[in-house]
């Protein structure tokens, strides 16, 4: 039989890495498209829980070790990137949103061979849990990136599903993240496991069958346990809880008001007391207007006639509105009662980039009405899970938010899951006004009540439903998102371990060598 020679065998090498690269990256790829149907505007959320699988054996068994960055490149960080031109579109000011899955990008270049190399020299004993815990700490950081924030968590893709989330109650959304990839991590080990019964390269170790037995034992445990827990505080609700009807009003206006100069304030008034009169004819008791929905303080500006329409409508009126002058600069919302009064303002408290803090920023008041305890917060506010626990905390039972979304357009497809998951870690309703585009109702239990677009174009509309008022009491509400904290805690010590681990090994064998 003839033998290859050097050159043949050396071309037959090449064409095997070639196919191996080109079969991680198409793995890879079907990665980032699980992950865009697993989220809005497609919502398959099943996908959620297996989507990482693809790219994960690609990077540990079907590429060689110094390309393994190809599968996330192409996978998670070509989502990411996907899903922040979906949020933000191709845009100069916020370009730099961009860059960060460009960044991430290089950042796996330079370290996922690292990371491989680790879990190969300790037998993938670590796989499950490092990968998980990294990418629900990686979550934790990226609420500090501005814009970003909390957006494009993967446990959001299960937020059609309320039979499955009530833990988050308890465990925060980080704990549904966390659930999630340990399932994904569970089951790519197992996948590697079989894989290494067929091919092995590079002299790649094997995964231990025991190992992987455990760790899908372990998980298949805790998914059980979750969604059993679920189901149970689901089954709680309490079926007679008080009620009030609420509704969000748009006018429609893509413009904020104190911008839009060739609209005259008699013109959006106009148009919010329109549509307050359709909820109330409706039965709306409680109305929420949308951020920046007027251009002037209403308790300094056409404040008889909003007491008027608040008197003739016999309904409670969050009112969102804003001005920049000389003197001073309001993102601010204020409740006016049926009997004319005016409660006490709440100020914008979290401010994206380039918007001015609103002098009542962070006082967070609670309205006692004869509705109930109500508190509202504004638009970028819902990113964050600090200031609906705050007003939970003070034992609020119903949220209101107005929100502007119309500069930021893609924020319509998935704005209203941060409102969501806001109710369902602290068991509150939210009630949730934009100005032209998406307004939703979800209740304590993460139920969407009612939720209604108008974009591209914008709409005027009243969203009514029937709103059970919630029970603050959670134990989300008193510690926070304590699940991602450990989480982020597990990913600083998985980036220093593997070095330790390494310089430990090199130690060993150099006394067993002495």
């Amino acid at each position: 039989m003839a033998t290859m020679t050097r050159s043949q065998a050396k071309a037959a090498v090449e064409s095997e890495v070639g196919t191996r690269v080109a079969v991680g990256v198409v793995l890879g790829l079907l990665t980032a498209g699980m992950l865009v149907l697993a989220f809005p505007p497609f919502n398959v959320w099943p996908l959620a829980f297996f989507c990482l699988v693809p790219m994960l054996v690609a990077q540990y068994r079907v590429l060689p070790s110094r390309w393994a960055a190809l599968a996330s490149i192409a996978g998670t960080d070509l989502w990411v990137l996907y899903f922040v031109t979906l949020l933000f579109g191709l845009r100069a000011e916020t370009f730099f949103i961009q860059l960060i899955p460009v960044l991430v990008a290089l950042l796996d270049f330079f370290t996922v061979k690292g990371i491989r190399q680790f879990h190969e020299r300790t037998g993938y004993r670590w796989f499950v849990l490092s990968g998980s815990l990294q990418w629900v700490g990686f979550e934790m950081i990226r609420r500090f990136i501005p814009l970003v924030r909390t957006h494009g968590y993967i446990g959001h893709a299960l937020h059609t599903q309320p039979w499955l989330i009530q833990p988050v109650s308890i465990f925060g959304v980080y704990g549904l993240s966390l659930l999630v990839v340990f399932v994904n991590y569970a089951l790519a080990q197992g996948a590697m496991a079989l894989l290494d019964r067929q091919w092995r390269w590079e002299g790649t170790p094997a995964v231990g069958v025991r190992l992987v037995r455990s760790w899908l034992a372990g998980v298949g445990i805790a998914l059980v346990a979750w969604v059993a827990l679920s189901l149970v505080i689901l089954s709680t609700a309490p079926a007679d809880a008080p009620t009030i009807r609420a509704a969000a009003v748009q006018h429609g206006f893509i413009d904020p008001a104190h911008i839009d100069r060739d609209t005259p304030h008699e013109v959006r008034l106009a148009g919010l007391a329109e549509q307050t009169r359709a909820a109330a004819a409706q039965g709306a008791q409680l109305v929420v207007w949308p951020e920046l929905g007027i251009g002037f303080d209403p308790q300094v500006e056409y404040t008889d006639e909003l007491r008027a329409l608040a008197a003739e409508t016999d309904t409670h009126i969050v009112i969102g509105y804003g001005f920049w002058n000389d003197v001073e600069s309001r993102n601010a919302a204020v409740m006016l009662t049926p009997q004319g009064q005016f409660l006490d303002v709440y100020g914008k408290t979290h401010v994206p980039p380039g918007e001015a803090t609103d002098p009542a920023a962070g006082t967070y008041p609670i309205y006692d009405t004869v509705l109930g305890r109500l508190a509202t917060i504004i638009c970028h506010d819902a990113n964050f899970t600090d200031s609906s626990r705050i007003v939970a905390g003070k034992g609020a039972q119903l949220l209101a938010i107005p929100t502007f979304e119309t500069y930021i357009p893609g924020f319509e497809k998935v704005f209203y899951v941060q409102t969501l998951f806001r109710a369902l870690e602290n068991r509150i309703p939210t009630v949730k006004a934009d100005t032209a585009y998406s307004s939703a109702i979800v209740d304590p239990y993460g139920r969407i009540l009612a939720r209604r677009s108008g974009a591209p174009a914008g709409e005027a509309f009243a969203l009514v439903a029937d709103v059970p008022l919630g029970n603050p009491n959670t134990l989300y509400t008193r510690f926070g998102d304590w699940v991602g904290w450990v989480a982020l805690g597990g990913f600083v010590f998985f980036m220093f371990y593997p070095d330790v681990q390494k310089r430990r090994l090199a130690k060993q064998q150099a006394e067993r060598g002495g």
